[in-house]
């Protein structure tokens, strides 16, 4: 198999016999901004009431230093020095002023923007006429390709709709139909039920029922917070469990009244990448993120590196760092991303969404990858997952 340093190596070739880029030999700095608030309160240490830490969220930043420590090769034989810039909002600023002030003051015209999911909808409302290009590698959440979708706006971190098709897809592989539903009353648990539900009608599972839980030790409320009470009385393949905190759910697996599998937010999860994924140079990428970061790469660690590495495969293809030639070529048929696992990558002309494919896993093993045998489309079978062009609520105007 051929290696990105390779790959690398013959762009480089090929463009050194080429005619010289448009800017010339002499190196030109190329910025990239990461924009995002010290103070976010999502990477704040959530703490079980024992005092564990459940999951740690990591930001997209390693994951972009990552690239462009990689990229540095190509820049230098296009005449570019690329550099990733942190910007740091202040309590209270305006998201829409602050970058206004960076393209102002250094002219740079790419941001990776690390904000809360309704800020990042502002910016792509505020900006919508703009000539910039926001990449978004942290929210999966579908409004963000549907009805708030924006035409500066560019996703790497696989939609949830993606996601849940991808688990769709293995279940009725397995032909595991029958699925009982459980749902916390947390913000994001019917968001992710709702996404499920749609899967499941779209590749014809069956819900048996949907069943809530609650986060207490309230006697008066085992119904809802015993586990083998809440799924005794119905007959399923498996359990879906839509958990976003993940106090509850760790304790389903194992303590359900049939002995049944678990999926969703416990069990086997679908992701963009996972520290185990060991086919088409993963192993590679993984010891290069590990080099950066010290840790082990992460799904929003994926999509920052994903992000910073569209925007350099464009540059390399276009020769342009002109933001409309990039924004075009982005959602060509042209543009192509070494996605490091088995197929490439594009972004849909309709909302922007990078297609990828993706990765079911439980915590030390991949057991799939998505789409799996089977499941066709008539154009690109990566579109098997997520919103598909006839169905996007999306309207991009450029």
């Amino acid at each position: 198999m051929i290696t990105d340093w390779c790959r690398a190596l013959a762009v480089a070739l090929a463009l050194l016999v080429a005619a010289p880029v448009a800017w010339g030999v002499a190196s030109e700095t190329f910025s990239l901004v990461y924009l995002y608030r010290p103070d976010d309160p999502f990477y704040q240490q959530h703490r079980a009431y024992t005092g564990l830490t459940l999951r740690d969220a990591h930001r997209p930043l390693a994951g972009a230093k990552a690239a462009i420590r990689e990229s540095r090769f190509k820049g230098q034989v296009l005449g570019l020095k690329f550099e990733l810039l942190e910007q740091a909002l202040a309590e209270g600023a305006s998201a829409p002023d602050a970058l206004r002030n960076t393209l102002a003051q250094i002219g740079a015209r790419i941001f990776i923007v690390d904000l809360p999911l309704t800020e990042v909808i502002e910016l792509g409302k505020v900006l919508a006429g703009e000539s910039l290009i926001l990449l978004n590698a942290r929210h999966s959440a579908d409004t963000l390709r549907g009805a708030n979708c924006s035409p500066v706006l560019y996703h790497t971190l696989p939609s949830q709709a993606m996601q849940m098709d991808a688990l769709a897809q293995f279940l009725s592989s397995k032909n595991w139909k029958k699925i009982l539903i459980l749902e916390g009353d947390a913000p994001g648990d019917q968001l992710l039920a709702d996404s499920f539900q749609r899967s499941m009608a779209k590749f014809r599972l069956q819900k048996v029922d949907l069943r809530s839980f609650v986060l207490s030790n309230d006697p008066r409320l085992r119904e809802k917070n015993n586990v083998t009470l809440i799924t005794s009385g119905v007959k399923y393949d498996v359990l879906f469990l839509a958990d976003s905190v993940g106090e509850f759910g760790r304790y389903v697996p194992y303590h359900t009244q049939r002995p049944l599998l678990v999926v969703g937010s416990e069990g086997l999860q679908p992701g963009a990448w996972h520290w185990t994924w060991e086919r088409h140079g993963a192993p590679q990428l993984n010891q290069r993120f590990d080099r950066v970061a010290k840790r082990r790469m992460t799904d929003v660690d994926y999509a920052g590196w994903a992000a910073v590495k569209a925007v350099v495969e464009a540059l390399v293809r276009t020769e342009s760092t002109d933001v409309a030639t990039l924004r075009d070529f982005l959602v060509s048929g042209n543009f192509s991303l070494d996605t490091y696992k088995g197929a490439p990558g594009n972004f849909r002309a309709w909302n922007h969404q990078l297609r990828q494919p993706m990765l079911l896993h439980v915590h030390n093993a991949v057991l799939a990858r998505a789409p799996l045998p089977g499941f066709l489309h008539q154009k690109n079978h990566l579109d098997t997952l997520g919103i598909d062009a006839p169905e996007t609520p999306c309207v991009l105007t450029r």
